[in-house]
């Protein structure tokens, strides 16, 4: 039975919204897919910060190449293994002081991406450089509806002292547009689910957004009339990856509201956002579903996301820590210290590897989308008691489109440019860029 091909752009629409569509075999041409066998999907690219750098003994894997084994932290990726490259010896020599004195948790988060010291100063005269993600976005954003994401939990200022005489904006920002340009995160789900699938008429427009939002009960309300007619045209397969992703939509509407009822029932000194969880194993975990979603419906190929701030100092008593993460990282091998600040650096690789298995479960074409991405996790610290901007926790998610020989254990020179590892994936993401930050080339062998 021969269906109408469709555009890879297709939204459907309805009242004030526009949803994007997960790829569909409809938007392949079958000779494609017999020809290659693969995928004929983009390739996305995403980063995911962590503060504060982690205890590396019990981060870095034993074993190189493919006779490796995962150390205590990362346990939970071992479903992944295969999805992933671990590698070590990455650094960011610009998170150096150079001359500069303190601020390193300000200097690990201002390079993280950009590979450029940042100026010192608590003013407006801010300096970075700009960061990867906004250099693809410059080259391939107008391919997307949406030319990044940028996303958060904690609220961020962009004035002030945070760090030792550097301005908040270095610690609360990874993604920068140009050397003096910050792109703010968004932490608020119910923002992030407004900007991928309301119109830019509702953005634009908080009564009509408010009024919207007052008499709908979902997105697929509005937009079930363009389903309707567009299921009549898909085959078998596709039907049933529309039903799951609708699914999917919905159940993240449900949890967007529950955590805004939640919040409307808090003491009024709860200084947290209207619309963000208080749990936050819950706000991480709505952040990775609607990054999925952002992937999955190409929305955008490009996110970032902060899982703290730089120097973040929150408490974790999800895993039984009840001091604040940045004082307890400064341990001067106090064993106690040592240990709890391994269940925050498990607790979080748990949440990444929630948000692998999100995007492995998405089929696309003969793989999955996690098969055609490209996921930096780490932190712009190794050792957060001395500070220590080389030998990077690093971890690379999926195989940019095939292109990249994952299940291994890399390992480099300590000081190797972080910035050659981005070259590579900006390539792979089809954005032309010559160097970036203190970068000396590609980095070799992440492709086998």
């Amino acid at each position: 039975m021969n269906f109408t091909h469709l555009e890879r752009r297709t939204f459907l629409k309805g009242l004030g919204a526009a949803m994007g569509l997960p790829l569909l075999e409809a938007m392949t041409p079958g000779s494609a897919f017999a020809a290659s066998g693969k995928s004929a999907a983009p390739v996305r690219m995403g980063f995911v910060f962590l503060p504060n750098g982690v205890i590396m003994d019990d981060f870095q894997p034993f074993g190189e190449g493919t006779n490796f084994k995962l150390a205590k932290t990362t346990k939970s990726l071992e479903k992944f293994k295969n999805d992933c490259l671990f590698i070590t010896g990455l650094a960011q020599e610009n998170g150096n002081a150079k001359g500069d004195g303190p601020g390193d948790h300000a200097r690990s988060a201002a390079p993280f991406l950009t590979g450029a010291h940042p100026f010192k100063t608590s003013g407006a005269n801010i300096k970075n450089g700009i960061s990867v993600d906004q250099a693809a976005a410059a080259q391939i954003g107008k391919r997307t509806r949406l030319p990044s994401l940028e996303l958060g939990i904690e609220r961020g200022r962009s004035a002030g002292n945070c760090d030792s005489g550097y301005s908040c904006a270095y610690s609360s920002n990874i993604a920068w547009k140009s050397e003096n340009q910050p792109v703010a995160k968004e932490i608020n789900p119910r923002l992030v689910f407004e900007r991928l699938f309301g119109s830019d008429k509702d953005r634009d427009n908080a009564a009509g957004l408010a009024k919207r939002n007052l008499y709908r009960k979902s997105i697929l309300d509005l937009v079930a009339d363009d389903a309707k007619q567009l299921q009549k045209r898909l085959g078998k397969t596709d039907q049933q990856k529309m039903g799951e992703y609708f699914a999917s939509v919905r159940e993240i509407e449900q949890r967007i509201a529950r955590a805004e009822d939640d919040a409307k029932r808090r003491k009024p000194s709860f200084k947290t956002p209207a619309g963000v969880p208080r749990d936050m194993t819950e706000h991480l975990r709505l952040m990775y579903d609607l990054m999925a979603l952002a992937l999955q419906t190409d929305t955008t190929r490009i996110v970032t996301f902060m899982a703290g701030n730089a120097g973040s100092n929150r408490s974790y008593r999800m895993v039984d820590v009840n001091e604040g993460w940045h004082s307890i990282s400064h341990h001067r091998n106090d064993k106690k210290k040592i240990e709890q600040l391994q269940r925050i650096d498990e607790y979080h690789v748990k949440q990444f590897a929630y948000f692998l298995d999100k995007l492995k479960s998405v089929k696309e074409g003969s793989g999955t989308l996690l098969d055609n991405c490209a996921i930096v996790y780490g932190s712009g610290l190794s050792d957060g008691n001395r500070h220590s901007h080389y030998d990077l926790p690093i971890i690379l998610a999926g195989k940019a489109g095939h292109t990249i020989k994952t299940g291994r254990h890399v390992v480099y020179d300590k000081w190797t440019p972080m910035n050659n590892l981005f070259l590579s994936l900006l390539d792979r993401v089809g954005a032309k860029v010559d160097a970036i930050g203190d970068s000396k080339g590609r980095l070799r062998g992440i492709e086998g």
